[in-house]
């Protein structure tokens, strides 16, 4: 809900999960929060494509959604490959046209998911709480600890980071990622 997609997450074939996001920055921000809403010991992997076009491939009885395809699609299974095989965990890759693109944002999730990892479960429910706007203040009361000790936590973990990448990938223009849709 706080990083609004094109179509929300509905379950397909088997254990896989499609979403629609107007931009893999959206993307990217969306399966942050995923990963950090996860109950301890759940674990997914996530693969983002960003295209030029989806297709609708046919519909899925029931309350799913539509089976998509095209380029975002097509890049977004190649980049749940390179996922599965980086690590056990929760593990992100993304998938773009551009090589270039692709490299950069697909480093710092490597980066990213490395990062989260090493978090400990006090400091995940803190990032979680700091990006649903909730104030260091609030997050300490829920955590029943100090905003002090909210304020290391953050700044000793790497969450300060977490956050700063955030609030930077919601502000890029949107024309940065213009015609390509991300899955």
């Amino acid at each position: 809900r706080q990083v609004e997609p094109l179509l929300g997450a509905w379950a397909t074939v088997g254990d896989e999960f499609q979403a629609l996001h107007r931009h893999w920055a959206s993307a990217v921000r969306s399966v942050l929060r995923v990963a950090l809403a996860l109950p301890e010991g759940v674990e997914l992997r996530f693969g983002l494509g960003a295209g030029d076009h989806v297709e609708v491939r046919g519909a899925v009885a029931g309350e799913g959604g539509p089976i998509l395809d095209g380029s975002a699609w097509h890049r977004a299974r190649a980049a749940l490959e390179t996922a599965e095989a980086r690590a056990t965990g929760a593990a992100t890759a993304f998938v773009g046209e551009d090589e270039a693109l692709t490299l950069a944002v697909d480093g710092q999730l490597l980066l990213r998911d490395h990062l989260l990892r090493r978090l400990r479960s006090r400091e995940r429910r803190l990032a979680g709480a700091l990006l649903t706007g909730r104030t260091q203040a609030e997050a300490a009361t829920a955590e029943r600890i100090t905003q002090s000790a909210v304020s290391q936590a953050v700044s000793r973990s790497g969450v300060r980071e977490l956050l700063a990448l955030d609030a930077e990938l919601a502000s890029l223009p949107s024309s940065l990622a213009a015609g390509e849709e991300a899955q």
